[in-house]
């Protein structure tokens, strides 16, 4: 049974009596003590007699240096303290304390101004810093500022305290001089300050997680949704190529019901099935051999315009090729930006034209081709945009190529 004990507010220590608080106070200038109901031990090593006051100062002896053994002379020390500060006036006229219990007047706690005037331009309320160096014992500006850091959600912190009138509290002189107040008023501002950067640093640092976490589930929405599309769109194309097959079987039907039906009107017998399957074999070939033929086509109409051209003025091979490179000049701008009117309109009165394409027979024909119109009363050509065509650009540039670059063509 070891007792109530005394607790440094400031350390921790635990104290067995009035007289080893006043020691400890002395000796480290602290002086927030408590009442405790732990127990203080005598917990004495047996390899090099260390004496521990608790359970966990043993075990820190432990770990540090690997003594495991104690012996509990707790019992041979036990002294039973009063937990009452002797004073002058109570031990002189004992019999006052009985009668000062009641109707007793409450004030202010004195405390020492120059710290309140400190604590006050650091923002702190006047109750707030006169509690602060009130239960902090007036030791000074980091002592009151621990203070209230640690009992800062305490429901009376802004509240004033009050002590009995009779009560003399005598403010304890700051051991610092005014240049070291200011710059421990200076080190506690600036650790304030850091306290709150590195709290603004981890909050944004949460805010980046977060962006970056949305930022990721809004790709992955986005991933997800353009999966979808496409294959909405593949399904919207197979169920187009169903729809166009069987449009196709049932005009192909349709086909044979109507050649049927004239047979059987021109008084014909019926044709046998071998016989339309043989005369429908051509067809199909002729309409597979048909498609590939429609940009050849175009390209012939191309050839045969530049051929026309160069034999027209044969005689002057030099302007021809300048007619050439010019339209070629042209197809690739449009071909290159297709957007951009200023390719895709030609003035026609333009003497540079005039010189280079427009007065030779052909070179206006070839332009048509590509799909330029004349507009305005034959004052431009004009190809608009919805009729810009990648393939005949390409044709035409081809072609171009070509009858630059072949020193025979068109001589043939």
């Amino acid at each position: 049974m070891a007792g109530v004990s005394l607790k440094c507010g400031d350390c921790g220590a635990l104290l067995r009596t009035v007289e080893e608080a006043q020691e400890h106070a002395e000796f480290t200038s602290h002086s927030n003590f408590s009442e405790s109901t732990e127990a203080v031990l005598n917990l004495v090593c047996t390899t090099c007699s260390k004496p521990c006051r608790s359970k966990t100062e043993s075990d820190l002896h432990t770990k540090r240096t690997g003594h495991t053994e104690f012996v509990d002379r707790t019992s041979d020390t036990v002294k039973p303290i009063s937990l009452e500060v002797p004073k002058v006036d109570t031990l002189e006229n004992p019999s006052s304390t009985a009668s000062t219990d009641q109707n007793e007047e409450m004030v202010v706690p004195e405390v020492d101004k120059k710290l309140l005037e400190e604590l006050e331009s650091m923002g702190f309320s006047t109750a707030r810093a006169t509690r602060a160096l009130h239960y902090s014992g007036n030791a000074g500006l980091e002592a009151a500022v621990n203070w209230i850091v640690e009992h800062e959600n305490d429901h009376d912190i802004d509240q004033m305290p009050l002590v009995p009138a009779n009560t003399k509290i005598e403010a304890s002189k700051p051991s610092l001089t005014p240049e070291e107040l200011k710059a421990k008023q200076q080190e506690l501002r600036e650790r304030a300050r850091k306290k709150k950067e590195e709290e603004e640093k981890r909050t944004e640092r949460e805010k980046e997680k977060e962006r970056i976490r949305i930022g990721k589930e809004l790709l992955e929405a986005k991933r997800i949704e353009e999966e979808n599309e496409r294959k909405r769109l593949l399904a919207l194309r197979k169920a187009e190529k169903e729809e166009e097959k069987r449009a196709r079987e049932k005009i192909k039907q349709k086909l044979e019901e109507d050649k049927a039906e004239r047979r059987r009107r021109l008084g014909l017998p019926p044709e046998e099935p071998s016989a339309a399957k043989s005369s429908a074999a051509p067809v199909v070939e002729e309409k597979k051999s048909f498609v590939p033929v429609r940009p050849a086509t175009k390209a012939e109409q191309m050839r045969e315009c530049l051929r026309s051209l160069k034999q027209n003025h044969k005689e002057n091979e030099a302007r021809v090729k300048k007619a050439f490179q010019t339209l070629l000049t042209y197809v690739g701008n449009v071909a290159r930006n297709p957007d951009e009117e200023k390719f895709r309109k030609i003035r026609l009165s333009n003497q540079s034209f005039q010189d280079r394409v427009g007065s030779l027979k052909g070179g206006i024909e070839f332009l048509e081709i590509c799909g330029f119109e004349k507009m305005d009363g034959g004052e431009f050509l004009f190809l608009p945009r919805d009729k810009v065509e990648m393939a005949i650009l390409n044709t035409a540039g081809s072609e171009l190529d070509s009858a630059i670059k072949n020193p025979f063509f068109g001589v043939l």
